[in-house]
């Protein structure tokens, strides 16, 4: 058996790995190109071309496997060279998981990971702010556009300078916040903003308040009847600014999709409450995967 030589991510497989990434079963928001693109640095992230899946680990501050993105459900995994030489596998997703506790049977354990669980919404629900439980976003939203003469547009080549600008402005606002990990966050952004015009798949929207960015959201289109929110930043001095920039992006920018996957809490308390609070209509659930 040859060595397997894992490398760096790189933009020049874009292409091959949206092919392997659309034969996933299941396509949960971690194996996305822009999040593993804009997280590539910060994790070490690598990659392995084996002849049906991608395998990817990241490397910082340790070696940690994530899951294949391929045709799961047609490897022989009980054949796979792969498994065996790894002791755990992070970020799997739920279908994936279930497949190998069916076909490895006593092989693998799973454990519940659930700060990674992907919060999934009807786009037509978050657009419209419909239903009681729904009632305090979309008083936020009114009281929005009641105080505040502001504009909508798309994120172009042409403005992601100013976005860029308004996401280090928003990351001094943060001064109590965990400073490191909102580095590490900033710097993913600035990753993905600087690639904006080579990773075609992108999408974005800004509300501007006197021409100045107050609020932007980066998206991605993951299936083709979903879309995943990667990043959303807002101005903390304008109340209801994040409530307004998800409903108009959803709008403008999530016409012709069914689901908004916003990604998961990473077990924070404060992103789980947010979360939570638009109800979602589902969860994406991923496990821990241990082999034996």
């Amino acid at each position: 058996m040859s060595e397997r030589v894992y490398e760096p991510i790189s933009l020049k497989r874009y292409p091959e790995y949206m092919d392997r990434l659309a034969e996933c079963p299941q396509q949960v928001s971690d194996y996305s190109f822009a999040n593993i693109w804009g997280w590539a640095e910060e994790y070490g992230l690598e990659w392995y071309w084996g002849d049906s899946c991608v395998w990817l680990r990241q490397t910082r501050p340790e070696v940690v496997n994530w899951a294949p993105v391929g045709a799961w459900d047609k490897a022989d995994w009980s054949r796979c060279p792969t498994l065996p030489t790894v002791e755990k596998f992070t970020r799997v997703p739920e279908r994936l998981a279930l497949h190998w506790q069916e076909v490895l049977d006593g092989k693998v354990e799973l454990v519940e990971a659930r700060g990674h669980w992907d919060y999934v919404y009807e786009v037509g629900r978050l657009a419209e702010l419909r239903g009681n439980k729904l009632h305090r976003k979309k008083n936020l939203v009114n009281q929005f556009r009641k105080i505040y003469d502001f504009q909508y547009l798309p994120i172009t080549a042409d403005c992601i300078e100013e976005t860029l600008e308004m996401q280090d402005e928003w990351l001094a606002w943060q001064e109590l916040e965990d400073s490191r990990a909102l580095k590490a966050e900033n710097r993913a952004i600035a990753r993905v903003l600087k690639d904006w015009d080579t990773l075609p798949n992108l999408l974005g929207g800004t509300l501007r308040i006197d021409g100045r960015i107050v609020a932007y959201t980066v998206a991605e289109p993951i299936t083709d009847d979903t879309l995943v929110i990667h990043f959303e930043k807002g101005h903390p001095a304008f109340k209801g600014v994040y409530q307004a920039i998800n409903q108009s992006f959803l709008k403008h920018a999530g016409l012709g999709y069914s689901w908004v996957n916003r990604e998961q809490d990473l077990d924070d308390e404060g992103l789980r409450k947010a979360k939570m609070s638009y109800y979602p209509d589902t969860f994406m659930k991923k496990y821990t995967v241990l082999v034996r």
